[in-house]
């Protein structure tokens, strides 16, 4: 990836008022008429709209997002020549982003993109590196946006595109953009008949592409460039398959984020659920919002950073989603707080979103003394997870019965009761059924863990974790939980209300000290987490048709909304918003969910 400390683009304005990068010496667009220039080289160039004409599905990818100004033109025209049903997927590279401020200036000058250019600035993405989705909604469409080094993000980009941009600065002063790699790239992440458009006609550019399957043409250029290129690729075209059936066992999280995950690409889905949703260790009054921590691993720290993100943006869209922000991380030791420091200074995260205190900072954001620094997690949240849920399975087919089996079935897979009888059949399921997932799929190892929570009413306290954690609820606050392996009781026990009071009552005495312990309620459920506590997001090894996403732990509702696109993504064969060295790390098929060797006869135990 580009280095977290030179992403800066080096932005200039002309007299012309044109925005120049300082880095490349070179103008984003023309002041002469840079929408008339976007809109003959890029949108005509790869034969727009006729190409996406009675498509149900259209993927568009760009090397170079510069200043928005292409993806705002695509989107006018998409919004006003889409076909019926139909879906948009953009990809977009930026190894320099611009903020949104710069964006908005640039964009200022075309009134006639204002609606797509505000949708685009309403969920500007911060410019830390990796992917970042931005929701479209009322284009029909989702833009993905990698900030990192061309090769880096064709490579972890899972999608196929049927049309490309390639507006990065000249060969001659970004040559990196256009390397014999990128174009290696931009051949394997072709759809077959793939178009291609672009500004420059250097030699090296129509060779690579020639050698590479692409039949190329020199076309009258626009306004000062008196050339530029179209490209398109010599494969026969093949039609689009028809959307696919798909179940969705549970209606946790997990299950209501995939539900909307393919409800947004404009798939029907029918979800089966025993309880209703929310039943299971979704079903608490308010949960924590926030992200594992991690130094050593730099995908799995990505992961969680993404996953935060977009956790937030997809929260903030939801009327009584959110009930606090910023959570408060207190740390026992100096050694901790070492560590905190360091989390601080990660690339991953935006500017202030991470901030360390020392101890009188923390002791008087909490009112209350406490014993060492903290670190507050700005974008973490606290959320009402049945508000969530709501939202989330707005629409959706939800289906009464508990699943006992997954059979298969011809044209695909069968769900069926403990009784047998069948409760519903189609050629795609995703199993998200938390701690039943292992029982339902044998070859995907989980483990329960019981946890136990309280509540009670008063006066809302800031979000703190520590081991133990306390939540605002709407009208009070939760606090626990209880963490017990192997253990799947949902019973309310007595003893375990006692070892949350007194785990509270150990950081936060004075908190502790206000409640009623005659007016506590409480709840437990089941959690399920894996051997290397990492997620499982993906299709079932062996069994095509079959997918899975588990293993959440206590973070599903910061892992969720992310991994559910993910997994939508892969049942229909979309792009998915996951770089691929994050998805093979969380896939089912990975090492470390492998069966432990058993030991030999006769060997030492």
């Amino acid at each position: 990836m580009t280095d977290a400390d030179d992403r800066n683009p080096r932005l200039v304005w002309t007299n012309a008022g044109e925005p120049r990068s300082g880095r490349f010496d070179d103008v984003y667009f023309s002041a002469e008429d840079g929408l008339a220039e976007t809109r003959t080289v890029f949108l005509s160039g790869c034969g727009m709209p006729e190409a996406w004409r009675d498509r149900r599905h259209f993927t568009v990818a760009e090397l170079g997002f510069g200043s928005g100004l292409n993806i705002a033109a695509l989107l006018d025209l998409w919004r006003r020549t889409r076909p019926a049903g139909g879906r948009l997927n953009i990809f977009s590279i930026e190894g320099y982003p611009l903020d949104r401020d710069e964006a908005r200036r640039a964009l200022s000058a075309w009134p006639e993109l204002h609606a797509a250019s505000e949708a685009m600035l309403a969920a500007w993405p911060p410019n830390t590196p990796g992917f970042h989705r931005v929701d479209l909604p009322d284009f029909h469409a989702v833009l993905d946006i990698a900030v990192g080094e061309a090769a880096w993000a064709l490579q972890q980009w899972s999608g196929r595109a049927d049309a490309w941009f390639l507006d990065g600065f000249a060969p001659s002063v970004n040559p990196d953009m256009w390397s014999d790699d990128v174009l290696d790239r931009i051949a394997e992440r072709s759809a077959p008949d793939a178009r291609l458009a672009t500004f420059t006609v250097a030699g090296a550019v129509r060779r690579g592409l020639s050698e590479r399957g692409f039949e190329v043409a020199k076309r009258p250029g626009h306004g000062r460039k008196r050339e530029r290129l179209e490209a398109r690729r010599s494969d026969p075209a093949r039609l689009p398959p028809s959307p696919p059936s798909v179940i969705v066992i549970g209606a946790g999280v997990a299950g209501a984020s995939v539900a909307r995950g393919l409800a947004a690409q404009g798939c029907e889905v029918v979800l089966i659920e025993a309880e209703g949703h929310g039943a299971g260790a979704s079903g608490f009054p308010a949960a924590l919002v926030t992200a594992r921590f991690d130094l050593g691993d730099a995908t799995v720290a990505a992961l969680f950073s993404q996953s935060l993100e977009r956790a937030g943006a997809l929260y903030r869209d939801i009327p009584g989603a959110i009930l606090a922000r910023g959570v408060m991380q207190l740390v026992g030791t100096e050694r901790e707080a070492a560590r905190f420091g360091r989390i601080v200074d990660q690339p991953i995260w935006p500017p202030d979103a991470m901030k360390l205190l020392d101890v009188g900072q923390a002791t008087a954001a909490l009112a209350e003394p406490v014993e060492g620094p903290a670190l507050t997690m700005a974008s973490a949240l606290t959320v009402a997870p049945a508000v969530i849920l709501s939202a989330l399975l707005d629409g959706v087919t939800i289906r009464p019965g508990r699943a006992a089996r997954i059979e298969a079935a011809p044209g695909g897979w069968r769900v069926v009761d403990a009784d047998g009888l069948r409760l519903a059949e189609a050629a795609n399921i995703v199993v998200c059924a938390g701690a039943e997932t292992t029982g339902l799929l044998p070859e995907i190892p989980t483990s329960p863990v019981r946890g136990q929570a309280e509540w009670v009413e008063g006066p809302p306290p800031p979000a703190v974790a520590w081991g133990g954690y306390v939540a605002p609820t709407a009208d009070g606050m939760l606090f626990g939980a209880t963490h017990d392996r192997s253990d799947v009781g949902r019973d309310v026990r007595a003893q375990d209300t006692a070892r949350n009071l007194a785990t509270l009552e150990a950081r936060l005495p004075e908190l502790a000290g206000r409640i009623d312990s005659a007016a506590i309620r409480s709840r437990a459920a089941v959690r399920a987490t894996t051997r290397d506590r990492l997620p499982i997001a993906g299709a079932v090894p062996g069994r095509p048709g079959l997918f899975v996403l588990g293993g959440l732990g206590s973070r599903g509702f910061c892992l969720a909304p992310l991994l559910g696109e993910h997994l939508a993504a892969l049942v229909l064969d979309r792009p998915s918003p996951l770089p691929a060295d994050i998805s093979a790390r969380i896939s089912p098929s990975r090492a470390a969910l492998a069966p432990l060797a058993q030991p030999r006869a006769g060997a030492d135990a």
